[in-house]
Formats: C-alpha cells, structure tokens, sequence
C-alpha cells in the first residue's frame, strides 16, 4: 500500500498494537511493528517508525522508547480503576451473566492484552445471583430519555407471588404508568424513583423487573409536587435518607449508640449528622441526630444493632420496634 492515505492508516495501526501488546512490563520491538503493517499491506522502512513514534508521542501518547522496544506507558484507565470497574459489574446483580461477560470483555479492551489476562483470571460471575432481564438496558435508556424529556412512561412491572390456590410461586403482572424521576443504585439493584399519579407520593420499582417500557407522549408531573425538591431532583440526597428502598416521611431522628457503632453510624447517614456527648449518655455512649425517612425499612436496619442502639425519637419509631421486638419473640415462644 502506498499513497497519503496509507500514512494516516499507518499511525492508527501503530498506536492500536502499541495500546494491545504494550505496558509497564511488557515492549514492542521495531521488528513487531514492521511484521504487523506487512501483514495489513504496508511496506516501509525501520526508519519510517521512528518517526511514527515521534508523531504519536507529539501528538500526545505516552510512548517509552528504549534500544529494546516501544511501550505505552499512561493510558485514560489505570490496572486497578479497571478492577474495580470490573468488580462493579461482578457485582451488580442488576447486569445479567451474559451482559456481564460482555462488559468485562469491553474493560479488559481498555488495557494491554498481558494485562487483561491478568485480570480475567480474577473473575468470577455467579449466574445464580444475576438477573435475566435482557430488557434492562434498553429499559435505562428509554427511561433517562423520559426523563430529559419530562414524558411519563408506561411498562409491565413483574413481581413474584405465592399462589395460595394451588401453593407455588408465579409471576403476577401489572400495568404501570408513572411520571420518572430519577435512576438510583441501592442494595445491589437498580430502582426507578418515580410517581404514581393516583397518590400524592414517591415509588421504587426496580428495574430489572420492568418490561415493555414505552415513552408516553404525556407530560410527567413536576416532582416539586410529590418530593421536597424544587429546581432539580437531588438524587444522592435522597436515597441517602432512605432505608432498604422503603419510602416514607421525613422525619428528625435522634439515636442514642455505643461507641462501637460510630463508624456505622457515620457511613449511614454521612459527616453532616449531629454527634455529641451529652449529660444524659453514659460512658462509651453518643448521641445521634439526623432526619432520614420514617419507613419499615429504618426499623429493620435500626434493630440489626440490638441493645447498642436505642431510639429517642420519635415515640412512634420507639413503638414500632417494640411491638416489631415483640412479634419476633411470639413467633420463637409458640414453638
């Protein structure tokens, strides 16, 4: 191949092997290249790489250069941000096994081929904990979609349910068309946060149980009407107030804890929280104070720390795990 248009090809080749065969450990030798473009029709000299190399390093690639080879040094991913990308993947439950390899497949493209052998042996992918939505991807797509676009969506929301009838698990089907708002990942699922426009409140619906997602041609409703947010849904702020996706009222919550807790605690529910030592704790005792969301969901996470919590308020959450306490035990007595 000669002409101008094989010299712009001819870069191109040498910068996708250098990125495919080249790291930190690992170099290309002139020789390699020269085989390579042989291979793809482009005859040249030794010298002619050298100034190819001179081209892509002005144009920017960081390119070491030594009497024994060439090797891409910086990429726009280090080894360890791509195990964890990887990692996130493995443990999305959300991403089905087949989409899954695929993504880890793409990561591993991001680094040289030595190094994504490296971090292909670290893989492993437990199908039985993945789902089997293959819809979810077009789903989230659609959604964000609604979302730029404040239009209201309508798809099939899929639960599973105990046939009382005939005592076995089936699929129970049901139409759904809400306002959407937001995307949030929590508990290793992702949810739509959302409004129903029969009730005056927020919804969560997880997406891999969506199907058939279509983008109505009906405005949304503004979520300033059913949420505290006015200019823009803050996202972050809110499922940091939320316990196990259950929604509900926000509420002031003063807690007092043990000392052992306060990691937990401030991983829960941030720096901003309240935490002082007052008259009335006791020795290795805080005292907590925060607003989060009143929900079924803050009792359960509440109780998992048994006697080194106890709330102060409010009344009603202190009743609420008392009589939840209290139903625990009856079931272990009956016996």
């Amino acid at each position: 191949m000669t002409g101008k248009g094989y010299t712009k090809l001819k870069l191109l080749y040498i910068k996708q092997y250098l990125e495919k065969y080249s790291d930190e450990d690992n170099l290309v030798k002139a020789d390699e290249l020269l085989e390579m473009l042989s291979e793809k029709g482009i005859d040249c000299e030794r010298k002619s790489i050298y100034s190819d190399i001179s081209a892509l390093k002005n144009y920017g690639v960081d390119i070491s250069n030594d009497k024994r080879g060439y090797r891409i040094l910086a990429r726009d991913f280090e080894l360890p941000e791509l195990r964890l990308l990887m990692d996130a993947v493995q443990a999305a439950n959300f991403i089905s096994a087949k989409k899954s390899k695929e993504l880890i497949s793409k990561i591993c493209n991001l680094c040289s081929k030595h190094q994504a052998k490296i971090l292909e042996k670290q893989v492993y992918i437990d199908n039985r904990n993945k789902c089997t939505n293959e819809e979810i991807y077009y789903n989230i797509d659609l959604i964000n979609k609604a979302i730029l676009q404040k239009k209201k969506i309508s798809f099939t929301y899929i639960k599973r349910v105990i046939d009382e009838e005939n005592k076995e698990i089936v699929r129970e089907e049901k139409e759904l068309t809400v306002s959407p708002y937001a995307l949030i990942w929590s508990n290793d699922h992702y949810y739509l946060v959302s409004n129903n426009s029969k009730y005056d409140n927020l919804m969560h619906t997880r997406i891999d149980r969506m199907k058939k997602v279509e983008i109505t041609s009906e405005p949304s409703r503004d979520f300033s009407e059913v949420s505290p947010y006015g200019k823009f849904f803050d996202s972050a702020d809110y499922s940091g107030k939320l316990f196990n996706m259950f929604s509900g009222d926000t509420r002031k919550l003063v807690l007092r804890c043990k000392d052992s807790i306060l990691e937990e605690m401030i991983d829960r529910f941030g720096d901003e929280c309240k935490i002082r030592k007052s008259v009335a704790d006791k020795q290795e005792q805080f005292t907590l104070e925060t607003k989060c969301v009143y929900s079924e969901g803050l009792v359960s996470w509440l109780m998992q720390f048994g006697d080194k919590v106890q709330v102060i308020s409010p009344e009603s959450l202190r009743d609420d795990i008392v009589e939840k306490a209290e139903s625990i035990r009856r079931i272990y007595c009956e016996d």
